[in-house]
């Protein structure tokens, strides 16, 4: 039986959100990974590169594992009622109920991490609170059949973390040999903790409109929840 693997795509994605797990999700034996979204037609991520769904949601087969990545563009999909309603019935019969980065909002969106240890992007954590959510800040958090992978490049351990959990530590590890994923940043500065606080303050000055808005959706997805 072939396992089914589906990643969710919006415009405005970052790209990075889904096409590191992506590349590790390929190589799971027996897989199919489906790209989903409304329609066929491409979807432009942030950047403006173009991804070309494979599914949409009206024809997406049950998936093994549903993964929500994030991005600017996930902001509308927290009051999408279609996209929510896909979420949640693709939730009720599947194995795993996963995201990177801020997809983890959407999953809140859908009632799904209530009281479940999450995490999301260091500049959107403490938004998890308002769906009832428990903050963790880990790379990879899990919660019974709830994975949660940080920031964009977090969806690497995320992907690689599934790998064991469904094919065991062996095939995870040579699926991260394949490709090499050894990370060795020239900078300390992938943590807000690490970049010090200029660099802190400059970066979430550059996002404060966009988080501004995220927080406004999140909280009116949290009332419609209530």
């Amino acid at each position: 039986m072939a396992y089914e693997i589906g990643l969710l795509i919006f415009p405005d994605i970052t790209q990075l959100d889904m096409t590191g797990p992506y590349e590790v999700f390929i190589k799971f034996p027996g897989a199919n990974v489906h790209l989903i979204w409304k329609s066929r037609e491409p979807v432009t991520a942030g950047g403006g590169m173009q991804i070309l769904p494979t599914m949409t949601y009206a024809d997406c087969p049950p998936l093994d594992i549903i993964c929500v990545p994030g991005g600017a563009g996930m902001n509308p999909l927290l009051n999408d009622a279609e996209t929510l309603k896909f979420i949640r019935l693709q939730a009720m019969t599947a194995k795993y109920v996963t995201s990177v980065c801020t997809g983890s909002l959407v999953l809140g969106a859908a009632g799904l991490i209530k009281g479940k240890r999450a995490t999301t992007h260091w500049m959107s954590h403490d938004m998890l609170k308002e769906f009832g959510a428990i903050p963790v800040q880990e790379r990879v958090v899990r919660d019974g059949n709830i994975f949660t992978g940080g920031g964009v490049t977090a969806g690497i351990d995320f992907a690689l973390t599934m790998a064991a959990e469904v094919h065991g530590p062996d095939v995870a590890k040579k699926i991260q040999l394949g490709i090499e994923y050894d990370p060795a940043p020239p900078f300390d500065a992938g943590s807000a903790t690490g970049a010090g606080s200029s660099i802190v303050d400059a970066v979430q000055s550059a996002g404060q409109s966009r988080q501004a808005d995220r927080l406004a959706a999140v909280q009116k997805a949290a009332a419609n929840l209530a």
